[in-house]
């Protein structure tokens, strides 16, 4: 091989490594802000932010910017918080967990665990809830995790545990990638959950969920949208109309993130 080929060549591997790199990410933060508005009793805000570290650079392997981290089964560690006031209540919520996809196998464990703590303005009642939870998966296909495991709670008059089930799926539907995921508590929870995101491109979603919780007596259907506006940052929306103890809700919220 002549200097000029062998010049070329790697010129031609370093420029196909920096354009690899310069898609990949480790990092990923974000905030948002919401409100909810019932027809009866006071309306609510909320503001939450979070972040997460990726074990490993996280590509995007021509899969939607959204589900890159799934796709490339992304080990990491996470964290969060929520703080909202609605009316004479104050909750604030610390959360951290962590998912990790066992390297060479198709196994997975996640473990996550949250502190809430309720606080009346007008009364001398300031409670705490620990909720904290663990599952085991495998992917028996590409892009499909199944996961089972077991979901927590502690608080200052009631504790308890149940069982639960979830599966995600990222797949095609013609030309285009969709996700699909289901969620499920059984016992003294009852809690279920769907949700489906259509991608148009790679950069841009819409997709709509569903959630409810026979203990809270809540359920809440939303539709949703995000769009990538850069290759690392994204801004996204949500539209929720819910009921809870036969009372009806619309809520709001809006996110943005950037990934490094």
């Amino acid at each position: 091989m002549n200097k000029l080929t062998l010049a070329t060549a790697i010129l031609a591997a370093s420029s196909s490594f920096a354009m690899v790199n310069a898609n990949a990410y480790q990092f990923e933060v974000g905030a948002g802000a919401g409100y909810v508005d019932p027809d009866n009793g006071d309306s609510g805000s909320a503001f939450d932010l979070g972040g997460t570290y990726y074990f490993n650079p996280v590509e995007d392997k021509n899969a939607p910017l959204a589900e890159a981290a799934f796709v490339n089964r992304a080990s990491n560690v996470h964290a969060g918080a929520t703080f909202q006031d609605q009316g004479d209540l104050d909750t604030n919520t610390y959360g951290a967990g962590v998912e990790y996809f066992v390297p060479n196998s198709n196994f997975y464990v996640s473990g996550d665990i949250a502190k809430t703590n309720y606080e009346y303005d007008d009364a001398d009642i300031d409670n705490d809830l620990t909720t904290y939870s663990a599952e085991v998966g495998y992917l028996p296909v590409p892009n499909l995790l199944i996961a089972v495991g077991a979901r927590g709670w502690d608080a200052d008059d009631d504790d308890g545990v149940d069982p639960t089930l979830r599966a995600k799926y990222v797949t095609q539907i013609g030309d285009n990638a969709v996700n699909l995921e289901a969620g499920a508590a059984f016992g003294d929870l009852d809690e279920y959950n769907l949700a489906a995101d259509y991608f148009i491109d790679n950069s841009f979603s819409v997709g709509a969920d569903y959630y409810s919780n026979d203990l809270t007596d809540n359920s809440e259907f939303g539709i949703n949208a995000r769009k990538f506006i850069t290759q690392n940052t994204s801004l996204e929306g949500r539209v929720g109309f819910g009921d809870t103890n036969d009372n009806d809700y619309n809520s709001f919220g809006i996110a943005a993130k950037h990934r490094f």
